[in-house]
């Protein structure tokens, strides 16, 4: 099973990203912060993680206000770098470790923890900024795949404290859970005091910020217990996100070792640095057990329903690139473009030639069975002309009279507007 075998916490800001960019590692102002990720860096090395959970929020990049989440976890394959403003950094794209993801989002959700989760979105400078320095790429790759937890920290009510606390002891039991032999390392990001807005810009609290590292290590409760109004004051408003190192810490067990430490405050974010290693009792094997059944018990049976392809996380990553194409046509340029010339559509959407020749053959089973969700299936009928009821008779391979014949009314309708 897999097995955590340590944890970190580093801030985010994105002097760190700009400094690592520039080179200025030997910069008497920059350089005590390229000395601080050294021995994580190092220690990473040497632990060899299989992957990283990395806990960060997204800075109205990828994510805004239109829908936002407390608590979104990265399934996707590979992430690209967020164009933040002045173009992307220049960095490969990041690869995601899908499986293990999939398999937290089940495991936690399964603890009534209800996650978003995401796909194919940039990462920005709250994930990319500490990434670049513990893991910098080699030979334009990433040395190791990433689990990537986004939290709604910026707009209010956000988590709590203890929410996020306990959502860590359940991403700690969902991790333990993993059949997979894995060495995972769960990354924290974020803080330490600053704010950045306001007329109390630039506020900062070393004493405050020191005795933020000794609770989290020796009493997380009492961190638990402080509300977003009490790590303002004492930190900065845009400090209150440091309760995602709750996340991180707990993961961990009571009984941890702080391995390494260390803090700078250059200008208007203080920069904190930690490892942990757990020294806590290997997980309990019945309660390792009793997740794995949570985490399947739900669809437990479902197989055997004929006709019937529940879609889940890992359909939804194979046909991905398909669902997005088909959800576009509620756009009326994109409906346009594709009655117009659907071969330049599919071209531009990237679709595979299978996924083309379902669309334009209108094979409506088959594209339940390749992984197209119904509800795209119902736009694309919408444009075509096809009515609801076209759709399910083809897809139980009856003509629409033959299918009608099995309703109580005969009933024609779509989701068009006409």
């Amino acid at each position: 099973m897999a097995r955590l075998i340590g944890a970190i916490g580093v801030s985010h800001t994105p002097t760190i990203g700009y400094a690592r960019d520039r080179n200025l590692s030997q910069d008497p102002v920059w350089k005590p912060i390229f000395e601080a990720f050294e021995p994580l860096k190092a220690w990473l090395a040497e632990q060899r993680p299989d992957a990283l959970v990395v806990i960060y929020n997204d800075h109205v990049t990828s994510f805004s206000f239109d829908h936002y989440s407390a608590f979104a976890l990265g399934v996707g394959e590979t992430y690209d770098v967020a164009d933040e403003g002045g173009g992307p950094r220049d960095l490969p794209p990041v690869p995601g470790h899908a499986a293990l993801a999939r398999w937290l989002a089940r495991a936690v959700m399964a603890q009534d923890f209800d996650l978003s989760v995401f796909q194919h979105k940039p990462l920005d400078h709250g994930c990319l900024s500490p990434l670049s320095l513990l893991t910098p790429p080699e030979r334009d790759a990433w040395p190791i795949p990433i689990v990537p937890l986004q939290c709604g920290v910026l707009q209010f009510p956000a988590p709590s404290a203890r929410r996020c606390l306990n959502l860590g002891r359940a991403l700690r039991k969902a991790i333990d859970a993993w059949p997979e032999e894995a060495r995972v390392v769960v990354i924290a990001t974020g803080g330490l005091s600053h704010q950045v807005h306001g007329e109390r810009a630039g506020f900062n609290n070393t004493a405050w910020d020191e005795e933020f590292l000794n609770l989290l290590e020796r009493d997380p409760e009492r961190l638990a217990e402080m509300t977003h109004a009490d790590y303002a004051r004492l930190g900065g408003f845009e400090s209150a996100e440091v309760i995602m190192w709750l996340i991180m810490r707990g993961a961990l067990s009571g009984h941890v070792v702080c391995r390494h430490r260390t803090y700078y405050l250059p200008s208007m974010t203080a920069i904190a640095t930690t490892l942990y290693e757990d020294e806590g009792a290997a997980a309990d094997e019945a309660e390792v057990a009793r997740i794995r059944e949570e985490a399947t018990r739900q669809l437990a049976g479902v197989e055997a329903l004929e006709g019937t392809y529940p879609f889940t996380l890992e359909v939804s990553g194979r046909a991905y690139r398909i669902n997005r194409f088909l959800q576009g046509l509620i756009e009326p340029a994109a409906r346009e473009r594709f009655l117009a010339d659907p071969g330049a559509a599919f071209e531009a959407a990237g679709l595979s030639d299978e996924e083309r020749r379902l669309i334009e053959t209108r094979d409506w089973r088959g594209l339940i069975r390749y992984g197209a969700i119904f509800f795209v299936l119902e736009k694309l009928g919408a444009v075509v002309g096809a009515p609801n009821p076209q759709i399910y008779a083809a897809m139980k391979g009856m003509s629409l009279e033959a299918f009608q014949a099995t309703r109580n009314a005969n009933l024609t309708y779509s989701v068009a507007r006409k």
